[in-house]
């Protein structure tokens, strides 16, 4: 802890012990918005599966071009022999154990088993000294994080001691040398603490865990933000932090009620935040907040009120107008958006887009009439109709569902949010597109204000971004000038 002590002081940060808290970050000077407070490259880290292959992505650097997979274990795959020689002090370990798997059996090594067999590995080399360790970089680490085992039901304890056991068989230890309660205890750790691994738009590549960063506490409206820089984890300022202040990220989606944020805390992470939001849960503003994002709204449509239920449970009362909405035609309104939804799903996942543009496109119309027009279901409903009309290649839709999702985004999410950012970027990629320059460079140059924060200016995604603008503003500028000489 001394050590780790003083590596975080080399950097202005300091780590103090809360009695309600356990382990917090703070800072020993200012940090600005944007300023990388803390970056960190994961103890051991695997990408995510999916349907065509058994890994889709190069262990090492997390890219998807030019894959080859390994020719010994036939699970990991790497896109150069740059990236496959980076990683082969602990491939070299974990293929040979991999490689004694049954064939058929070694595609149902899920992620989490990999990560752990990893975790095991890269001890094993790092007690050898053929992998280095530092202050930030060892297992002690790792036993330092909080594993919640008491407060786990007994069915995820049986599962937890039923995938140590597969680890356990994997690696084919003496006893002496492995532990299967604490491979248990283990998986409890990564649970709570591993982060996925996310590209620059935030599209989930793998998984990750940082112990150090694991220190940093969950708030509802932190003062920085966790991005990735391939697999290098980077914590940003969003905002002015004071010397002497607790560093904070989000956990949890952020946009939903207290409640909704509380519930999926205590359910993955069992604790209950108390942010300044989630202080002000029971009064009248989280009230109103709780009623606009996840409620219904009122019967006449000129009205952009929020409904709390009737104290004779007749239905909803229209907190700004007073009109009485029926709990029957609610009921019968929020049943038809299910039925709906569940024929939206099923003709999306089935890949028939079209069908699903049409179907969601029902969920969406039910849901103005059911829901407020700040609903977070709303909201998900028109991200998904995006998506679709991208993958259509239908892009005046799809820019027409960017457009009505960035007001809804404004409301939920704090202005530095990569989210905003990103939706700002699509936007304005879009109306450059369809030959919409002057709002492309307006759409754009708001992402750019974000997304600065956010990610920094110097990666090759942010280096895109600053490129599309430049060229936005030589075409906008070239259109006004001939314009002008008409």
């Amino acid at each position: 802890m001394e050590e780790l002590q003083k590596a975080l002081n080399d950097k202005n940060l300091t780590v103090s012990n809360l009695t309600e808290k356990g382990r917090c970050l703070f800072t020993t000077r200012d940090f600005s918005p944007g300023e990388v407070i803390l970056s960190e490259h994961p103890y051991v880290s695997v990408t995510s599966k999916n349907k065509e292959s058994a890994n889709s992505k190069c262990e090492w650097c997390f890219s998807s071009s030019n894959l080859k997979k390994c020719s010994a274990c036939h699970v990991v795959w790497y896109c150069s022999s740059t990236c496959q020689k980076l990683d082969w002090k602990l491939h070299s370990v974990e293929c040979q154990a991999l490689a004694k798997v049954d064939k058929n059996r070694v595609k149902s090594i899920t992620p989490s088993i990999r990560l752990m067999l990893k975790l095991y590995l890269r001890r094993k080399l790092q007690q050898q000294k053929i992998v280095p360790t530092t202050a930030t970089d060892n297992y002690n680490l790792v036993e330092s994080l909080v594993s919640h085992m008491p407060d786990l039901e007994e069915k995820q304890l049986v599962l937890y001691a039923q995938m140590a056991n597969l680890v356990a068989l994997i690696l084919q230890w003496p006893e002496s040398e492995i532990n299967i309660k604490e491979i248990a205890e283990n998986f409890s750790k990564l649970s709570c603490n591993a982060h996925s691994i996310c590209d620059s738009e935030l599209r989930p590549l793998g998984t990750g865990l940082y112990p150090v960063i694991s220190i940093i506490n969950h708030s509802c409206l932190p003062n920085s933000v966790l991005v990735f820089e391939g697999r290098l984890a980077v914590v940003r300022a969003v905002q002015h932090i004071p010397k002497g202040t607790e560093v904070s990220i989000s956990y949890v989606e952020t946009a939903g009620s207290t409640i909704t944020r509380q519930k999926a805390l205590k359910e993955q992470y069992f604790f209950s935040c108390t942010c300044s939001r989630c202080i002000k849960m029971g009064q009248f503003d989280d009230i109103e907040e709780s009623a606009v994002l996840e409620g219904y709204r009122c019967k006449d449509r000129r009205c952009n009120g929020f409904l709390l239920r009737d104290p004779d449970d007749k239905g909803f009362i229209c907190q700004h107008c007073g009109l009485l909405r029926n709990k029957e035609e609610i009921e019968n309104i929020a049943s038809e958006v299910k039925s709906m939804s569940e024929k939206a799903s099923m003709a999306l996942s089935s890949g028939n887009n079209t069908q699903a543009s049409f179907a969601y496109k029902m969920v969406e119309k039910l849901q103005l009439e059911l829901c407020h027009p700040f609903s977070i279901n709303l909201m998900q409903t028109r991200e998904t109709l995006l998506k679709i009309f991208m993958e259509l290649q239908d892009w005046k839709e799809a820019l027409t569902y960017c457009r009505l999702t960035i007001p809804i985004y404004l409301r939920v999410y704090p202005s530095f949010h990569p989210l905003v950012g990103l939706q700002y970027y699509t936007c304005g990629k879009l109306e450059w597109l369809l030959g919409e320059t002057e709002e492309a460079v307006k759409s754009l140059t708001k992402a750019l204000d974000v997304l600065r924060i956010t990610h920094g200016t110097k990666t090759p995604f942010m280096m895109e971004l600053l490129s599309k603008l430049d060229e936005a503003h030589a075409e906008a500028s070239y259109k006004r000038s001939s314009l002008n000489d008409d």
